[in-house]
């Protein structure tokens, strides 16, 4: 359960089997909490999302959250805003956004999905 009730918008990419099963188990966690959460599929959406200030190929490699003042949040920092929404998470998301922990993660983090794309075909 959570204590936000203000809407936030995830932008993931629905044609990524391992984002769809995060999301899946984002929802399952988050439980009722999680209504509040809009999810943005953003595969051919390329003009929307420059409409909002994502660059598409930023939005395939890291994740994009819109917060509920409409701010455009990304990469480590929008998993910490998600994760910090669900009770079961939040523990998490504080340890990832450690000063030593963050950036090591996030080099990690974008070499696993550099590496699912190139491996998909789609960068």
């Amino acid at each position: 359960m959570t204590q936000h009730s203000a809407n936030i918008t995830v932008f993931y990419d629905a044609a990524c089997p391992s984002c769809v099963n995060d999301r899946r188990l984002y929802q399952r966690l988050a439980g009722a909490g999680g209504r509040s959460v809009r999810w943005f599929d953003i595969t051919g959406q390329d003009e929307a999302l420059k409409k909002l200030g994502i660059d598409p190929l930023n939005a395939l490699t890291e994740l994009h959250v819109q917060n509920e003042q409409g701010v455009i949040i990304a990469e480590l920092d929008a998993y910490i805003l998600l994760m910090s929404r669900v009770v079961w998470l939040r523990p998490l998301a504080l340890l990832i956004g450690l000063p030593l922990i963050k950036p090591m993660l996030s080099k990690l983090y974008h070499q696993r999905v550099m590496k699912r794309l190139k491996q998909s075909g789609r960068i």
